[in-house]
């Protein structure tokens, strides 16, 4: 087993043993990936200030994120198909977060489904909704997750349209994978994957497939996930998903002032600042330059968190001082996944927070609730100074 030192270790595991039609399903962003790239190169823009003689005993990553204790102020974000990098994913992700001490947060797109998890769990995990225009549905999925007894609603806002991602389109994405001969070679080489998923305890839709009238396999799934995404959604419609829920909610997608400011007319306990990891609008600034303007906006209203880009403990100390209350990691997780399963994630998540502690000691934080812009050097055109009309 090789030593892993960081999330890129794990990336070049993860690529080495799952089926290249998954892997580029979460390496990749739309069009040209600009927005993809930079979630990560403009974290490398912002330096920190290191402090000596500054006593470091004592330190703690751990917080709180809408209320809930966590060891470091980490999710792990709602990811499609997790149960396609690795058998079963949803569930073994979930049960190294909730060993670790984080929020799991299952998506809707899951392979395996609420109920699963919910079976091979102990604590309340977080479920993340898209908006679909088939209210019964979407009305019974609520239910769903309420009966599993999720503790938090995570609603995404930013894939009303899907974003067009050229590797999926090439690869003929598919859960179970189309076996086309391209594919059977490819898959013939990630054998240890293929004999593992032979036991999984699904492969497709699980939150879908046998709970929408008329998809009882994955021969009609496609059409009716093509046409499910809501394009009619707006701040009306997501008031009547919050009081359809009637819990804690967090609006994730939000990328501009004013809609955070919606968000918290509406009343929501937390957003997420995300682009979708740059797999939308191509060409939508990165996160973390969003997330300044946006704490300005409505950091006293509610809880702003950040997601797209992190692939670091420092990337997390970075926007903690930039006034986020928590973060969400997706590729990070899930190239810990993919690697070794949920050792992987253990691993992944145990990367952050190390590299999050020592960041800290050196930059003379003792507890991670202190961190703030003064532990920061910012480019001062960071934000940019952009014409809004």
């Amino acid at each position: 087993m090789p030593v892993i030192t960081n999330i890129e270790d794990l990336k070049r595991l993860h690529e080495k043993r799952v089926p290249r039609m998954f892997y580029d399903y979460v390496e990749s962003g739309s069009w040209t990936e600009q927005t993809f790239r930079e979630n990560t190169t403009d974290f490398e823009k912002l330096r920190l200030r290191q402090r000596i003689a500054v006593d470091m005993t004592n330190r703690s990553t751990a917080s709180q994120m809408i209320g809930q204790d966590v060891s470091m102020p980490v999710a792990l974000a709602p990811v499609g198909l997790t149960g396609m990098q690795y058998a079963d994913g949803e569930i073994k992700a979930a049960q190294a977060a909730e060993t670790f001490g984080v929020p799991y947060t299952l998506s809707t797109m899951s392979i395996n489904s609420i109920e699963d998890v919910a079976e091979a769990t102990n604590k309340p995990f977080w479920f993340q909704l898209y908006t679909m225009k088939d209210m019964d549905f979407v009305t019974r999925l609520v239910q769903r997750a309420k009966d599993a007894g999720c503790s938090t609603l995570v609603i995404t806002l930013d894939l009303q349209i899907l974003g067009q991602r050229h590797k999926d389109l090439k690869n003929g994405l598919s859960a179970p994978p189309k076996l086309s001969p391209k594919t059977l070679v490819n898959i013939a080489s990630k054998w240890r994957w293929g004999v593992e998923m032979l036991s999984a305890k699904r492969r497709n839709l699980g939150n879908i497939i046998g709970h929408v009238k008329g998809i009882s396999d994955n021969s009609a799934l496609g059409a009716w996930t093509a046409e499910q995404f809501d394009q009619s959604l707006d701040w009306k419609k997501i008031e009547k998903l919050m009081d359809l829920w009637d819990g804690k909610v967090i609006l994730k997608g939000i990328l501009d002032e004013d809609d955070a400011i919606m968000a918290a007319k509406l009343g929501a306990d937390a957003i997420v600042v995300s682009n979708h990891g740059g797999r939308q609008l191509d060409g939508a600034l990165s996160s973390i330059r969003m997330l300044r303007p946006i704490v300005d906006a409505v950091g006293d209203k509610l809880e702003v968190h950040l997601d797209s880009g992190i692939r670091s403990g420092q990337d997390v100390l970075k926007a903690m001082a930039m006034g986020a209350k928590g973060t969400f990691i997706g590729r990070s997780y899930i190239y810990g996944l993919g690697a070794m399963g949920k050792e992987g994630v253990t691993t992944a998540l145990s990367v952050i927070q190390k590299e999050l502690d020592t960041s800290m000691a050196l930059c003379g934080v003792r507890n991670v609730n202190d961190l703030g812009a003064h532990h920061l050097l910012v480019p001062e055109d960071f934000e940019g100074r952009w014409h809004k009309s």
